[in-house]
């Protein structure tokens, strides 16, 4: 399910329509899920808008790479998971922590390496854990979590449970060996893995059609039988939809299944990229489809809320965000006798596994 090609200013093809479109929300969505998405949409937005700044100001150290302009698909993505199935990411997370149910507190606070963080301050930007909420880690190893997340798979599928495994990763993974590999074995042992694609056009600073010699990145699971689609990253819907039908797939076909979700990285690849490589059309043109006044806007024509109400969303979050970094301004750091924990599985700890 392809997205029209279309030219963008710099003459290349883009994967979105030319001009943002207008999306009419379907009759069957009740308000209650329409404005919880609204409102994680803006949550991820400004919370990654006020990690820039703590990182700008030496709060938040290590590497730091945000969601911005990739809300909808973030949260799409999350919507369409159960509650028990697993999610493995990359070390672009920190909306993908959110949507599992992780709160801003603990998500900030481990972004400030705090003992109260979700990863107890040892993992940072890129390394959120948490088994209570199935988010099996980020990895700043570019496509290292995918073999990884096709194991867990091959688990649910020996034990015979009825999890699904989903795997996130970017455009620039599916063009190394490892994400061929466990195309390969996922379809060889039938396992209930998703591989979702986020494509927001450019692996650090190269775009897709330069990088990849197939540029629509979901067909790429046909040298392996493997079903794929491709979706607008922009319309959370959509994308909840698209993943819905994966999981469907994984679930009661025991097959894998590829989702790709087109956004734009509004942003450069992180908090420290100047943005040099993309000229300013083609900024200013991506982010013309930014997704959250984009659904802001199909909410306010629904009549499923109204400017006060959208206001009173905006100052909600912003007090969340605020309340997040006091949380971790006054969170203390892990104790120097702690260094090595958890650096081996503990005697109890394998025992539990058992």
């Amino acid at each position: 399910m392809s997205t029209e090609q279309q030219k963008r200013p710099d003459g290349r093809d883009a994967t979105t329509t030319d001009k943002p479109r207008v999306v009419t929300l379907p009759e069957d969505e009740d308000r209650e899920t329409l404005v919880n998405y609204y409102h994680q949409m803006l949550l991820v937005r400004r919370f990654e808008e006020k990690s820039d700044e703590m990182y700008k100001m030496a709060r938040i150290g290590g590497y730091c790479h945000l969601n911005v302009g990739e809300e909808a698909t973030v949260v799409g993505f999350c919507a369409g998971l159960g509650p028990k199935d697993y999610l493995y990411t990359n070390y672009r997370e920190h909306g993908y922590a959110l949507g599992r149910g992780i709160t801003p507190n603990a998500v900030m606070a481990e972004l400030f390496g705090k003992e109260t963080g979700c990863s107890h301050g040892r993992g940072g930007s890129m390394h959120m854990f948490s088994l209570e909420h199935r988010l099996m880690g980020g990895y700043g190893i570019v496509g290292g979590q995918v073999p990884l997340a096709v194991g867990a798979a091959f688990a649910v599928a020996y034990r015979g449970s009825d999890e699904v495994v989903a795997v996130q990763m970017g455009d620039g993974t599916t063009n190394g060996g490892p994400f061929y590999e466990s195309l390969n074995l996922a379809k060889i042992y039938k396992l209930p893995v998703i591989f979702f694609v986020v494509n927001n056009q450019y692996g650090m600073g190269l775009p897709v059609e330069k990088g990849s010699a197939v540029a629509d990145l979901y067909r790429k699971g046909c040298a392996f039988d493997v079903q794929g689609e491709r979706v607008d990253g922009n319309d959370v819907l959509a994308v909840r939809d698209a993943v819905r039908r994966a999981v469907k797939v994984a679930r009661e076909e025991h097959e894998p299944y590829i989702v790709e979700a087109v956004s734009f990285r509004h942003r450069g690849h992180s908090v420290i990229d100047p943005d040099r490589y993309r000229d300013q059309e083609v900024v200013k043109h991506g982010r013309s489809f930014d997704p959250v006044p984009a659904f802001a806007k199909r909410l306010l024509d629904a009549h499923v809320l109204d400017e006060n109400e959208l206001n009173a969303l905006e100052e909600q979050v912003e007090q969340t965000v605020n309340e997040a970094v006091s949380f971790a301004e006054e969170s203390p750091f892990p104790p120097v006798e702690s260094l090595f924990d958890d650096i081996y599985a503990s005697d109890e700890h394998l025992l539990e596994s058992k």
